[in-house]
């Protein structure tokens, strides 16, 4: 009898523990798991968990495996946006016009926040912040660095991700516009002295590879190029070796300014490609600042607190001779 007692005893405190053990989703869904770019935000969220070890709150880390998979990232959010433990979510919308229908659909009660990239300026008021970079500065940055190696202009290509990537557009607008003294032109057609090839911007859907393999066949049917302008590091982290195969035979060139690449992103080789005299100059992101700052964020949002709307991480600016000095610690 008093085993038995004894046996309920512990099957009751058992089923008590349980509720009070799980602890609250701070959901950070991301583009896909196979870039390396979205690993750095999701060691700051682990960062983030070891520190608060204590808390009611738990930071999360999800997407598709592949970042080309639009439709997955929408079934993630919708998904995760209907378990009762997820209690705040910050996303970074490959598709933003789909992320929005997908929140606009779910309807979710709790607090809604954008990360590394935003919705439309139409669609804004769904999300209560956007952490991350300032994308149109950091396309500006890019800019100025092919301006300054070739201030008469020239002809250019623009390497892009995703067609509906809000962060990649306001990138290359950037870039235009620093490049042109102009603001919103949709295209280069000698504005400034620069022009946009036939073909050009590519969409690369953030594969580096296929960056690669773009700028290979764009420098075969434009011999007189002077410059590419990437407005995600994907060809350099994603197909390094490629990359360098690629511009090699145009160090030389690159040296003397006689051809220039302005890039996104210092993650992966970027930096070593840098050092190696392979880019102009690279306009970096701070991805595991992003995650690390992001439950912190989320969490205030869940409390009513005010939060700042954007919330922007720096950039960080490499060039062969910064290289060694260039990334913030």
């Amino acid at each position: 009898m008093r085993k038995s007692l004894l046996l309920a005893a512990v099957a009751m405190l058992a089923l008590g523990a349980g509720p009070a053990m799980a602890k609250k989703q701070l959901v950070i869904v991301v583009k896909g798991l196979d870039n390396p770019f979205f690993e750095a935000i999701n060691q700051g969220c682990q960062k983030w968990n070891k520190e608060n070890a204590d808390s009611e709150y738990e930071c999360f880390y999800t997407g598709p495996a592949s970042t080309s998979d639009e439709a997955g990232e929408a079934q993630i959010v919708q998904d995760m946006l209907s378990k009762p433990d997820t209690v705040a979510m910050a996303i970074s919308p490959s598709n933003a016009p789909l992320i929005a229908q997908t929140i606009k659909s779910a309807n979710p009660s709790i607090p809604i926040m954008t990360l590394d990239a935003d919705l439309s300026k139409e669609d804004a008021a769904l999300r209560k912040t956007y952490l991350g970079t300032d994308n149109y500065l950091m396309g500006y940055k890019i800019g100025e660095y092919i301006k300054k190696a070739k201030p008469e202009g020239g002809k250019i290509c623009t390497i892009q991700g995703n067609p509906a990537a809000d962060n990649i557009l306001r990138r290359a607008q950037g870039m235009r516009d620093a490049l042109t003294g102009q603001k919103d032109l949709p295209a280069l057609k000698g504005e400034g002295g620069w022009t946009e090839v036939a073909g050009c911007p590519v969409f690369t859907n953030d594969d580096g590879a296929k960056g690669v393999q773009a700028m290979t066949d764009i420098l075969a049917a434009n011999p007189d190029l002077d410059a590419f302008g990437i407005m995600g590091g994907w060809p350099l982290f994603g197909a390094p070796q490629p990359y360098r195969d690629l511009f090699k035979p145009m160090a030389d060139k690159i040296a003397k300014n006689e051809f220039v690449i302005g890039a996104a992103d210092t993650i992966g080789e970027e930096v070593a490609i840098a050092k190696e005299g392979l880019v102009t100059a690279l306009v970096g992101q701070r991805p595991f600042e992003m995650g690390y700052k992001a439950p912190s964020v989320m969490i205030d949002l869940i409390e009513g607190k005010p939060v700042a709307d954007p919330v922007f991480t720096g950039l960080d600016e490499c060039t062969k001779d910064t290289a060694d000095t260039c990334i913030q610690k």
